[in-house]
């Protein structure tokens, strides 16, 4: 397997079409045991990492939509 990009320097877009490739390898069932454990520990931590990039674009959102002013009709963001 070649190096792969450190996880932290990816944005969600790269992070989430890598682990998209990872999920098809590892459905696929032609990698070899021990690469399909290192693909597969590398893909939990960009679905981590993914989620943590999703998660601070619902609070940016939301502190958006707050205002300078305080609560003008707060709504939760949804992204899924």
């Amino acid at each position: 397997m070649a190096e792969a990009p450190d996880i932290e320097t990816l944005s969600f877009e790269q992070a989430l079409a890598e682990l998209e490739s990872i999920v098809a390898r590892l459905e696929s069932g032609q990698a070899p045991l021990e690469q399909s454990i290192q693909m597969y520990e590398r893909g939990a931590l960009l679905k981590a990492h993914c989620e943590k990039r999703l998660e601070a674009a619902r609070l940016r959102v939301e502190k958006i939509v707050m205002g300078q002013g305080g609560p003008q009709g707060v709504e939760p963001a949804e992204f899924g």
